[in-house]
């Protein structure tokens, strides 16, 4: 009996990994030149279900050598989740892409 791993396992939206560290979002690959960070700032309770109802979104260069301010590119809050991981799609495949 031969046990194998899945790879890929992490979550992913639009091509691009998802990690979450208790209020932090880490949206796309640490590898390439910058990724976004998400902060829930705000949540409310709906029955039994906790919401992200206030965002803050930085689209920040990955190099180590950088101070933590001018690693961040653009930033914004916005509210509910869905608008905050649409908008950091559109600015991570912009910049990826040279825009």
């Amino acid at each position: 009996m031969s046990t194998t791993k899945k790879e890929n396992s992490c979550l992913s939206y639009k091509g691009f990994p998802i990690v979450r560290a208790g209020d932090i979002i880490y949206y796309g690959n640490l590898s390439d030149k910058v990724i976004i960070m998400m902060q829930i700032l705000e949540k409310s309770k709906n029955q039994d279900l906790e919401l992200s109802t206030k965002i803050s979104i930085q689209l920040q260069y990955t190099d180590p050598d950088l101070k933590a301010r001018d690693r961040v590119i653009k930033s914004s809050i916005k509210s509910g989740f869905y608008t905050a991981i649409d908008l950091a799609n559109i600015w991570l495949e912009r910049a990826l892409a040279g825009k």
